[in-house]
């Protein structure tokens, strides 16, 4: 299976999961192009800009491995997609998003712009995978080399496999060196929610701000990508974009929601 791909992200071109996920694919000699925002556009879900032009430019050699072309674009996640493989490199075979620093488990995926730049790929015709490091700003080191080799292994496997389009492969690693990874886990998406979601105080003039973030509380169900990396294990989980539930579907349609408006 020949493989090309659109590295974007979206912690920055600059954040070092991005880069150091360039360089292990260049290693393996992996064709690669990168198209990433040029700041942090975190938690900014699939937002695309539809309001003003949006902006590229080539980053000079020596950020990224020679002969990987990378792109900086003033957009969001899903815009660096769109015109990664609309204009900058058309003959891409798979958007990689990643390696974002912080999980993207349960929940978290609706939100995240990591999760949604491979999301835009897969909407594009794209294989896509997204990729995250379960670590914290207090940690006192982001093992992005682990989630990078999650990665490879998983890219090994699936160039042995026939995979389905429209799907969406979710990976998220605990962040422990290699050597403490338990292993790998195919799961499925979890639940995490948040308490205390907003904190009020007042600005320095004070007037009434709220500050959106809240503490994670997720439900440790075995078989979840949450219960997988708190228990020291990478987790992958295949998500797909058709969100129809299809037996409410049918219980719809067989107790007459079609004859509503001829009740009337």
């Amino acid at each position: 299976m020949l493989m090309k791909v659109l590295v974007s992200n979206d912690d920055g071109i600059l954040a070092p999961g991005i880069q150091i996920m360039a360089k292990v694919l260049a290693d393996r000699g992996i064709p690669a192009v990168v198209v990433a925002p040029d700041r942090e556009r975190s938690s900014i879900g699939h937002a695309i800009t539809l309001n003003r032009p949006l902006r590229v430019w080539h980053l000079e050699p020596g950020v990224f491995p020679p002969m990987m072309p990378a792109y900086a674009c003033d957009g969001t996640p899903s815009d660096c997609v769109v015109i990664g493989t609309e204009e900058l490199a058309k003959d891409v075979t798979m958007v990689l998003s990643g390696i974002n620093r912080g999980p993207n488990l349960g929940d978290d995926l609706t939100y995240s712009g990591t999760v949604s730049a491979a999301m835009e790929g897969v909407i594009l015709g794209y294989h896509a995978i997204a990729v995250s490091l379960a670590c914290r700003n207090s940690d006192p080191a982001a093992h992005y080399s682990t989630a990078a080799a999650v990665v490879m292994a998983f890219l090994d496997w699936f160039k042995e496999n026939q995979i389905p389009n429209g799907v969406l492969y979710n990976i998220n690693v605990p962040n422990v060196p290699i050597r403490g990874l338990k292993g790998i886990l195919p799961t499925r998406k979890g639940t995490r929610l948040y308490r205390d979601k907003v904190t009020k105080f007042k600005d320095p003039h004070g007037r009434d701000c709220y500050w959106m973030g809240g503490v994670p509380e997720d439900h440790m169900e075995e078989g979840t990508d949450v219960w997988a990396v708190a228990n020291g294990y990478a987790s992958i989980t295949p998500v797909h974009m058709d969100m129809t539930h299809y037996d409410t579907l049918e219980a719809m349609r067989s107790k007459g929601v079609d004859a509503l408006l001829k009740r009337a």
